[in-house]
Formats: C-alpha cells, structure tokens, sequence
C-alpha cells in the first residue's frame, strides 16, 4: 500500500546504489509553473542527410569514408575524450593532485535511419544494437590497460547531442569513473555481508509492492528507482542477478531490446515529443576479478518536468546541497504506466 506520507511532505530518499540521499520535495508539484517556455520543434528529419557525418556513405570530419551500413556501424570516436597512447604520469604538489588516464573511445550508430531514435525501430533492430553492445564490451574489456567500460547514449540537444543521427558512445578506460566507483562499493558491501545481489533483492521487494514498476518481461523490469532523481528517471534492470552484459543469452538480448523500446516509447508519448535523455549501462568493471556482487543495469536521466518545454535543471540547492525532485517516483511511474 502506498504510504502517502511519501506523497505529502517532503523527506529524504536513499539511494542504495551510490549510498546518497535525494531530497523529495512533493508538495512542489503543486505550485504554478512561471518559469522558461520554448517551441516545440516539429523538424522532420530525412532518412537520409548528405551533411551528416554518421549516414552511411558519408565523409567523417578526419577524412573518413563510412561504409554503406545496413544495421549498425561502430567506429573509434574522431575526437575521443581518452587517449590511448597517453604517457603514464602523475602530479602530487601538497594538496594538488593528478593521475594519467588512458582509454579508448567508440561511436555506435543504432541504425542508417536518420530519421530514427531507438523509440522508432524495431525491437529486432535493437537487439542488433545489444549484440554490437555485448561485442564490444568483450574486445575492449579484454584489453589489459581497460578496467572499465561505458556504454551510453545522449539524446536530444538539450543533453548536448552534437548529431541527431541516432547513435550513442562507448568510453572505456584504465580505472573506475565515480558512480562506478560508488555502485561497486555498495554492492560488494551488501553482497558480503548477505550473500545475495543488492539489487535483485531490491527488485524483488518492488515487484512485490509493484509501485514503482512501469512494465516487465519474463527477462527484465523497467521501474522508476524510489531514489530516483530526474522528474523520469527510470532503470531497466535484469530480474535474474547478471555481472554484465555478456551473460545475456539471445533470447534475454530480445527481451532488454523490447525493454529499451517500451521505456523510450512511452517517453515519447509522455508530452508527445522525441524525448532527450541521457541513458548508460553500469556493469562490472573488467578488471580480472570475479566480481560476483555486480548486478548490471541500465538508467535513463531524462531532463523534461512537466511538458516537452519545461525542464528539470539541477541549479541552486542541487549544486550546492544535494539532489532534490518534486513529482513522486511513484506519480512518475504511474504517469508512464497509463501510456502503455
């Protein structure tokens, strides 16, 4: 039963993943928006655009030619954010401090369709994109220099999406980034002292008070975390414990492929616009190690509030204090629900 204490006045949540708090604010829901208003774009794209430097055939900025792809269509990134050949060093001046940091970095184009997002193709199709997901994971985690790897997507301009082709990116890289570093103490915490996955346990209580669940499968749940920040925030999360995305057979590809649609078409339907959002994979590191506390996931941090031209800005209180949302995860999640 909901505890509509949670829903009135405000408190804080605790996300078990990271092992901080969000502020929960739900009475400013009520208040009257007078803030930032913007059109809504109607642009139509092409399926195909000569001037995009992701269609298939086009030349990319460093000269490159890109294949006729029909599918999907992975390359090292042109303006990569880790070098692979950077030399090792490290500055410790009293309280300055600096390490070297090497890793490689790959684009992955979803589709030749321009025109497409992930909302838009064919669950098919994007099982073809978990296969190109799990391949490279495999190569770059078996490089002895990478410990780490991150897949993610950027999209929309607001999310700071250079190209609209629908395409996302792959960082890897030779240690932990933070939230990593976070998730894979609070996991590895739980997991000693009970044996068992921080988040399969937490995924079996939500199926049981079935709050929060937006949509499930036989293979995967697509909820709104109870700590969620974002205004729709939402995880898609494997039922079975899984360290990463290796261990998913095909046919459990197939059901995250449909998981991935679901949560991206209802966003789309939420206020009837292409909806921007910044999603990433987080699973164990490829360090050598076991890692048998690891139960990976997938996160979706969508940026809109309560329509396509009002948006959630993490300003103020946020940057100085801590996270902070006014509609409920249990109203987001009930919101997204009725759209299926």
């Amino acid at each position: 039963m909901e505890n509509t204490n949670l829903q009135d006045y405000s408190h804080k949540r605790f996300n078990i993943l990271t092992g901080e708090w969000v502020l929960v604010s739900p009475h400013r829901a009520k208040r009257p928006w007078q803030g930032q208003n913007e059109e809504i774009s109607s642009e139509k794209r092409p399926a195909y655009d000569e001037t995009c430097y992701l269609c298939a055939t086009n030349t990319r900025i460093n000269g490159e030619i890109n294949p006729d792809y029909k599918d999907v269509f992975v390359f090292t990134n042109d303006f990569a954010a880790l070098q692979k050949d950077s030399p090792s060093f490290s500055v410790n001046d009293g309280l300055l401090k600096a390490q070297s940091e090497t890793g490689i970095c790959k684009v992955i184009c979803f589709s030749p369709d321009h025109s497409k997002s992930l909302a838009q193709m064919e669950v098919e199709d994007i099982k073809k994109v978990v296969h190109a997901w799990q391949r490279e994971f495999k190569d770059l985690g078996a490089n002895e220099n990478i410990n780490y790897v991150q897949i993610f997507e950027n999209k929309g301009a607001v999310m700071g999406c250079s190209n609209p082709h629908p395409h996302g990116q792959i960082w890897s890289q030779s240690t932990l980034p933070n939230e990593v570093d976070k998730k894979n103490h609070q996991q590895k915490e739980y997991f000693t002292k009970n044996n068992s996955s921080l988040l399969g346990d937490y995924l079996q209580q939500e199926l049981a008070v079935n709050e929060r669940i937006i949509f499930q499968n036989d293979d995967f749940v697509v909820l709104i975390p109870f700590w969620a920040i974002w205004p729709f925030e939402a995880m898609i999360a494997p039922k079975k414990a899984q360290k990463d995305i290796l261990e998913l057979s095909d046919v459990e590809a197939k059901n995250f492929a449909e998981a991935i649609a679901i949560i991206t078409q209802l966003y789309d339907k939420l206020f009837h616009t292409s909806f921007p959002y910044s999603s990433g994979i987080h699973q164990a590191p490829t360090n050598g190690e076991e890692n048998k506390h690891w139960h990976w996931h997938m996160s979706f941090y969508p940026p809109l509030l309560r329509s396509a031209t009002i948006k959630k800005f993490m300003v103020g209180y946020e940057m100085f204090g801590s996270p902070q949302r006014d509609i409920t995860a249990e109203v987001a999640a009930k919101k997204l629900r009725e759209l299926l």
